[in-house]
């Protein structure tokens, strides 16, 4: 029935309440229609603002009205609660709100839609992962409860389906095998042809292959542990061959590659270069440090591969990290023989050259450098005082532990007593801020639970349980899983429980490295923290509202992403498998 109703001319929006209310949206206020007696609603006691585009209601019959500034929530005539970016509306234009046939409320705005659950937690959907733009006109719910959102530039779908982690684990697990591992048994990204189209996938390379497929290689040594599925321990083996191979491959004593490809390949990543002059003073300016590496790439003798150079600590970490949790959890009698020959093999050339990797050029690699003359006498080094000390002593006594030979364990006290190394690491968590790096924080991870497990003077394990129970003070969030985790294993402590499990849940199932631009969001503030030399966030970003992860990366930073990248899933099956091992999830 047609009625004549007098409303500013404006009109946005409209709907009927439960009560059979007529609600009106328009630039000049909300009105409320019964029984034919209007009210408006306009004065900021009732409204953030006046200039109302959208109205909806709530499960329990409460109004919510889209206005410029945010969302007002009244009961009745009363204002209930505003919502404004402080309480995670992305942006001050609202454009539409509407109740999906679960309950929840859906705020479309200029910045994505965000999501409000009735247990009073919020998501925001924002970003090409989920939406064709992020300008959000309209939303609206099919029969099996999944949202078509019009956007600027066309009409999503998000669609929910429910699974177990058990089953996100299967699926994860089926995308690494199927897509993620090349030959001869490396785990890495995929590179696509045309960014954002993941059929024009290929596999690619990365200067940290080795640190990477040791993380894999921890993933299948804990999905041994908790299931004894002999196919983890099989590829467990796999990996820890080409790891092993690494070093082999080089042809030295003890150096090892970063990674390898087939020799036909044509594209890889950081190719070799000839640097002009200017290039190389320019580079020095930057880093008196740097070193011009220009053929980075070698053929192997039979011609099949080529092989990196230029090997950093972070590959030294993420390999001891690596051979410690296949050593403890999967490795059987013939492994172990052969994980402490090769670590042997690689700490005893170490020594000789005076605790530097030195390359195939006789000269160490532009990073991997532990030895005291220049940790504790160069000051170019003294932003790496602290860590590599902390990796060396770390380094020595996993040899200690898988030879007992008391070289090692000499070796150790000696950095300690003559050196000041554990000095050095006492200020592991107090570096300079112009020294802070997030990935810093990982590594370290790697390797605390090899010093907490085979320390057994009391002092210096006490020392060692200070420094981890400071170390993880300072990360308050609990936003890396890997550090949750190796700390658990380092202490026997379980912490973080509640990021690790929501982490895994809000994971998204797609692997592609969606670009995120945090900074065109109102509901949080640009900083320079937790590390002064990036661009971060004030508010740590759930699983879903990130690029893919890797733990390596400051999951802080505003402006991540890489459409040419699908990322391999260890990052999520690592953390899965270590926490099914210790119970904190249950197997299914």
């Amino acid at each position: 029935m047609k009625q004549n109703l007098k409303v500013a001319r404006t009109v946005r929006d409209a709907i009927t309440d439960t009560s059979g209310n007529l609600w009106v949206a328009t630039q000049d206020g909300l009105y409320r229609f019964t029984d034919g007696k209007s009210r408006l609603f306009q004065d900021v006691s009732e409204l953030i603002s006046c200039y109302a585009r959208a109205v909806s209601v709530d499960p329990q019959g409460n109004i919510w009205a889209g206005v410029m500034g945010g969302v007002s929530i009244l009961k009745e005539d009363r204002l209930m609660k505003n919502l404004t970016p402080s309480e995670g509306i992305p942006s001050v234009h609202i454009n539409c709100i509407r109740q999906s046939p679960d309950g929840t409320m859906w705020v479309g705005t200029n910045m994505g839609v965000v999501r409000y659950l009735k247990d009073g937690s919020h998501s925001l959907r924002f970003t090409k992962r989920w939406l064709t733009d992020n300008k959000v006109n309209d939303i609206t719910f099919d029969r099996d409860g999944d949202a078509w959102i019009a956007t600027a530039k066309g009409v999503s779908k998000i669609h929910a389906r429910q699974m177990t982690l058990a089953n996100k684990a299967d699926n994860f697990y089926h995308q690494l095998m199927t897509k993620n591992m090349r030959e001869p048994w490396i785990c890495g990204s995929l590179r696509l042809d045309i960014p954002g189209d993941t059929a024009s996938w290929h596999n690619s390379d990365d200067d940290n292959d080795g640190e990477y497929t040791s993380g894999y290689l921890v993933m299948e040594s804990f999905r041994y542990a908790a299931t004894k599925d002999p196919d983890a321990k099989v590829k467990a083996r796999k990996a820890f061959d080409f790891l092993k191979s690494l070093q082999t491959i080089t042809g030295t004593e003890g150096f090892f590659a970063r990674s390898i490809v087939p020799a036909n390949w044509t594209q890889v990543n950081d190719m070799n270069k000839t640097y002009t002059k200017k290039e190389l003073a320019e580079e020095l300016v930057a880093d008196p440090r740097f070193k011009p590496v220009e053929i980075r790439w070698h053929k192997t003798a039979d011609g099949k591969w080529l092989w990196k150079n230029d090997t950093s600590p972070d590959e030294m970490d993420g390999h001891m990290m690596g051979y410690f949790y296949y050593y403890e959890y999967a490795a059987g009698a013939e492994e172990k023989i052969l994980i402490r020959n090769h670590v042997k093999k690689i700490m005893d050339q170490l020594i000789k050259t005076n605790y530097n990797l030195i390359d195939v050029d006789g000269t160490h690699t532009h990073w991997a450098v532990w030895s005291p003359d220049q940790l504790n006498c160069d000051p170019d080094w003294s932003s790496e005082r602290s860590i590599n000390s902390f990796e060396l002593l770390a380094y020595l006594k996993f040899a200690f532990h898988l030879t007992g030979d008391q070289k090692y364990e000499k070796e150790y006290r000696r950095l300690i007593k003559d050196e000041g190394y554990l000095d050095n690491v006492s200020r592991l968590n107090k570096k300079n801020p112009a020294w802070q790096i997030y990935f810093d924080r990982t590594l370290e991870g790697y390797l605390f639970p090899i010093l907490l497990r085979y320390e057994k003077d009391p002092k210096l394990k006490l020392f060692y349980n200070q420094l981890i129970e400071e170390w993880m003070s300072i990360q308050p969030a609990g936003e890396n899983l890997m550090n949750n985790l190796n700390y658990a294993f380092a202490t026997g402590k379980k912490i973080n429980i509640p990021q690790t499990i929501d982490f895994l849940r809000d994971t998204p199932l797609d692997l592609l490295d969606w670009p995120v631009d945090h900074t065109l969001r109102e509901d949080v503030h640009v900083v320079r923290s937790p590390v002064l030399e990036e661009v971060q966030i004030t508010e740590l970003p759930p699983a879903s509202e990130r690029p893919t992860v890797r733990w390596d990366r400051n999951p802080w930073s505003a402006i991540q992403g890489d459409l040419t990248k699908v990322r391999e899933p260890v990052f999520w099956l690592c953390p899965y498998w270590m926490a099914r091992y210790l119970e904190i999830i249950q197997k299914p």
